[in-house]
């Protein structure tokens, strides 16, 4: 009996230890998210120095810096990312075994890959550790709605454009064939989504490499439609170019030539749309329904416009709200930049010199603003700005001292008959379409 009684007490005395030791352990080494997402950023710093001393040959020091980066820092992530999501925490385990053993084994392009795919994996995690906040999604909302608002009414201003012209050329029986044209390059703006998503599958090199590209390309036609030394030229060329083939169909009765007009002032911004939410879905992971939220309220806004300029025929501020649209469009080219540098620095396609000292913002802010604390993302958008701040300065300063400078030995063609709108004719507006739409693409000129 008494030896019972003594194992007894030692069962229980061993369940207690067994029952309360993890919990001793746990708060031991508990770890809040803000301090996971901080030890975060050392498992990047980590994981660039792994690569870097790889490509130099010290294997040896590499395997050391992923062990490290692991065991130091990557192990307080997982307390609270095991809470979060348990099998991401494993997924993440094994890539930073991959990286060890493809290290060991010496594979060059094995251990580059398995750091690029680890890179993406930590910024999931912090992604999974943090909150979006309040200003990031403020962000990306804005910028969704301006791009499908913005887009939109370029298409719904050239369209008021064409009829219009019809209409004083007494021809309103070809609007038929350019609404047909509208509603194909509708379908055919649909497709292209499909198109770009088999594209981004299909593609021989690595998503991050394809949403850089297709960033860049984002880049260069926001560049395009709001910079003011470009935008009021090819704005006024396009037109010009619509026109004519208008004229030129009616003249020939020709209803397909209409419907191609129609297809192609559509489409054109149909592209530009596809194009600016395919880099805004990349760059916005976490922030979808903040992006579509800025799309659904941007399509009730271009529906109430377009039935205010066809329907009711109001006079709307149109060049008003372009010329404010075109800062934010500067805005959210410079964030694509900055966001295109880093996944290309992500794929290391390019170099990576973080700036030891420069604050690095909550991940998804990041994303909403392309800003990382890098040396190539930095000048990357300083180089942008610098651009744009530039050609204000010339298009609302120098150009307008350097017009004042030569009025006087321009005076004398005043009232030789010169029309002060470049020579278009009254016909050319339709005499349907509002002052202040006149000018649908000039979002920025004076």
């Amino acid at each position: 009996m008494r030896w019972g009684r003594l194992l007894a007490l030692a069962g229980v005395a061993m369940f207690a230890l067994l029952a309360f030791a993890p919990a001793a352990g746990a708060a031991g080494t508990d770890v809040s998210r803000d301090q996971a997402i901080e030890q975060l950023q050392r498992v990047r710093v980590s994981m660039n120095e792994t690569l870097s001393l790889f490509k130099q040959g010290k294997d040896a020091e590499a395997l050391k810096q992923s062990q490290a980066g692991y065991l130091n820092h990557f192990e307080y992530v997982e307390i609270p990312l095991r809470v979060a999501d348990p099998q991401f925490t494993l997924d993440a385990e094994s890539k930073f075994a991959e990286v060890r053993q493809a290290i060991r084994d010496g594979r060059t392009g094995d251990v580059r890959d398995r750091i690029i795919e680890l890179r993406g994996i930590v910024d999931e995690a912090e992604r999974k550790l943090s909150s979006p906040g309040l200003t990031a999604p403020l962000l990306v909302t804005s910028q969704s709605f301006l791009i499908i608002f913005r887009e939109g009414l370029e298409a719904v201003l050239l369209l008021s454009v064409l009829l219009g012209y019809l209409e004083a050329a007494k021809a309103t029986q070809f609007r038929r064939p350019i609404l047909v044209g509208v509603g194909l390059a509708l379908l055919a703006t649909l497709a292209t989504v499909v198109g770009v998503h088999f594209v981004f599958e299909l593609a021989p090199v690595s998503r991050e490499v394809m949403e850089a590209a297709t960033a860049v390309l984002a880049v260069v036609v926001l560049f395009w439609v709001s910079f003011w030394l470009i935008a009021r030229l090819e704005h006024e060329r396009w037109m010009e170019f619509l026109k004519a083939r208008v004229w030129t169909a009616v003249s020939l009765g020709s209803a397909a030539s209409l419907m191609l007009i129609g297809f192609t002032a559509v489409y054109r911004e149909g592209f530009e749309t596809v194009l600016f939410y395919e880099a805004l879905f990349s760059f916005g992971q976490g922030l979808g329904g903040w992006i579509l939220l800025g799309m659904g309220l941007g399509l009730a806004a271009l529906a109430a416009v377009t039935v205010a300029i066809f329907k009711l025929g109001r006079r709307l501020p149109v060049k008003a709200f372009l010329s404010f649209a075109v800062v934010l469009l500067m805005a959210t080219s410079i964030a694509f930049l900055g966001n295109a540098v880093y996944e290309l620095q992500q794929a290391d396609i390019i170099s990576y010199h973080r700036l030891v000292g420069w604050p690095r913002l909550p991940i998804y802010l990041a994303q909403a603003t392309g800003y990382y604390p890098t040396r190539e993302t930095v000048f990357a958008q300083v180089g942008l700005l610098v651009v744009y701040v530039i050609g204000a300065l010339w298009m609302f300063v120098g150009r307008p001292a350097m017009q004042r400078s030569r009025r006087p030995s321009t005076s004398t063609s005043i009232g030789s008959g010169t029309s002060t709108t470049g020579g278009r004719e009254p016909a050319e507006t339709g005499g349907r379409e509002p002052a202040e739409t006149r000018e649908p693409a000039g979002a920025g000129t004076s």
